[in-house]
């Protein structure tokens, strides 16, 4: 029987996530506002809402099922549909260390000045 992980949304998102307009196409989920809640054996997403009701801990509309596979469903009132991680890309370091600046300004100061008078 599949395995799916369960993440729950954090309060203040899913108040935020409550009242957001319907968007077409996979949902983005910000791992920030999850939170790992275990997994559930079951055969598909609206087994896993069953398993999850009947053991009193039902997922809530924002939460999320990731499959083995690593695709996600997130819970919404009309039922499951699919989303994808979204994860903040880290800015390029564009500083060179204190040696690279350093030899780059050596090499500057020991070339010929291209300007001529």
């Amino acid at each position: 029987m599949p395995l799916y992980r369960v993440f729950r949304m954090k309060d203040s998102p899913r108040q935020q996530f409550r009242w957001a307009p319907h968007v077409s196409g996979p949902a983005n989920a910000k791992p920030k506002d999850f939170e790992p809640a275990g997994q559930v054996e079951a055969l598909h997403e609206y087994d896993a809402w069953r398993v999850l009701r009947e053991s009193g801990e039902p997922l809530l509309v924002g939460d999320l099922l990731e499959s083995a596979e690593g695709s996600l469903r997130i819970c919404k009132y009309v039922g499951f549909e699919p989303a994808q991680w979204i994860v903040p890309e880290s800015k390029p370091d564009n500083k060179l260390p204190l040696s690279d600046l350093q030899q780059s300004m050596e090499a500057e100061s020991a070339s010929p000045s291209a300007v001529s008078s």
